[in-house]
């Protein structure tokens, strides 16, 4: 056996590398990992990062070595587990380069079933098969993950799911939206088997004390498209992706009045008129709208805004008057986030002094819109159509004050022709 190789005959010589100088190769030793663990497991490891060309497991040490296809995909491999620790079946597992430059393998019932997972996961990988022959029949469909949160009296971040589910296996695109008045999120993972694992450990746990439930299920999608990384889509294998807010731009059919999401109910409170509650579609809505307009002006007044003990506005009793300090608008046609999955929800931002403008008719030019933004005392201090599309610009008012007061004042504007104008915060400057 030439020195470069490791032989898999007799596992019990074979006492795994002492400590590597950390000179590269594409043989990587894994060590410390949990007593029961399978060949699909310690592959997936390997996945994101390219292929993975042979494995040797040494069971009773509770290490492995895998080989990869390159000497680079083991770099990235390497390199990506020294910054996020990964864990498998929350076990920390560690890894370092091999002494060894290759592995050689024999027929012993080890190799075998190492062989084995490796042509069910490479076939898998090039698409000649379907998922549910690796990890024993258990249905699995895809590694991608579909999780509801229910019960969201606390707000979930991306950043918390990317948390959650690291811990069963190394998480490649999480997106999260809103569906249903439910928060949402698709999980995917470099194979089923970790998908899986995630979903029987993961099913029905809370993530914080009594509440935001998890609900997973597969998803029939088997890779996502993530074209942003932002907080509400994330491609951990592509740092480079922008973060998608340059031309925010909203769906012309959707009509819409509250920015943050969906306004049900208002109360203005009897006694305390400078005093009201709002009550959103959902938990999420609440909290959109908390975070972003909390110590933003008004009419000259800071408002401040904090979740309410009460979780609906009760409508007045038939034949008690309240001075129509109460409105229902749940009929509202002004709504932009009732349609599932709208666009609305990747164009969400704080105030500022740019608005972004959509739904213009084309007999309606740059002049005309300055003057209406003008006739309300406002300031106007930019315009500028975006060059692809005069149905859409940008303005710029004198002040954040002044762009919330406009908002408030133009969105769904009548501009003739049957165009309402649509207004919302642009993330954007002229």
């Amino acid at each position: 056996m030439n020195s470069g190789a490791a032989n898999g005959n007799d596992s019990k010589k074979f006492k795994g590398d002492i400590r590597s100088p950390g000179v590269p190769s594409r043989v990587i030793h894994v060590r410390k990992l949990p007593n029961d663990i399978n060949e699909a497991e310690v592959i997936s490891l390997g996945l994101p990062f390219g292929k993975v060309t042979n494995l040797l497991m040494l069971k009773g040490k509770n290490q492995a070595f895998l080989e990869m296809n390159t000497e680079e995909s083991a770099q990235t491999m390497v390199s990506y587990y020294s910054s996020v620790t990964p864990v498998i079946r929350n076990h920390p597992v560690f890894m370092q380069y091999s002494n060894h430059k290759e592995l050689k393998t024999d027929n012993s019932p080890n190799q075998v079933r190492a062989q084995a997972a490796l042509q069910a996961v490479n076939a898998v990988q090039t698409g000649n098969m379907s998922l549910s022959g690796v990890d024993g029949g258990s249905g699995a469909q895809s590694p991608v993950l579909r999780v509801i949160v229910e019960n969201l009296f606390y707000p979930v971040t991306l950043d918390v799911l990317h948390q959650i589910f690291s811990k069963f296996g190394t998480v490649l695109k999480i997106i999260t939206f809103t569906k249903n008045n439910q928060f949402q999120a698709l999980v995917q993972y470099s194979d089923a088997v970790t998908a899986q694992h995630a979903r029987l450990s993961l099913d029905g746990q809370n993530i914080y004390n009594a509440c935001c439930t998890l609900r997973i299920s597969f998803s029939k999608l088997t890779s996502l498209n993530v074209k942003y990384n932002n907080d509400k889509s994330r491609d951990y294998t592509r740092p480079d992706l922008p973060t998608g807010d340059s031309q925010p731009s909203l769906d012309p059919q959707t009509v819409a009045a509250s920015v943050y999401g969906d306004v049900m109910r208002v109360k203005i409170l009897f006694n305390k008129k400078e005093n009201a509650l709002v009550q959103m579609a959902d938990g999420t809505q609440a909290q959109l709208a908390m975070s972003h307009l909390n110590g933003q002006k008004l009419h000259g007044q800071t408002l401040r805004i904090t979740l309410s003990k009460h979780t609906t506005v009760q409508l007045p009793r038939e034949g008690h008057e309240d001075q129509g300090l109460t409105k229902d608008y749940s009929s509202s046609t002004l709504h932009r986030f009732k349609k599932p999955g709208s666009k609305n929800y990747s164009n969400i931002y704080s105030p500022s002094s740019t608005l972004h403008l959509s739904n213009i008719p084309p007999s309606v030019g740059e002049e005309d819109l300055k003057e209406l933004f003008q006739s309300s005392g406002a300031t106007v201090k930019g315009f500028k159509f975006f060059q692809k599309d005069h149905k859409m610009a940008l303005i710029q008012m004198g002040s954040v004050e002044e762009a919330i007061e406009s908002l408030i004042e133009f969105h769904n504007h009548d501009l003739g022709e049957n165009h309402h104008l649509r207004v919302s915060f642009s993330k954007s400057t002229i």
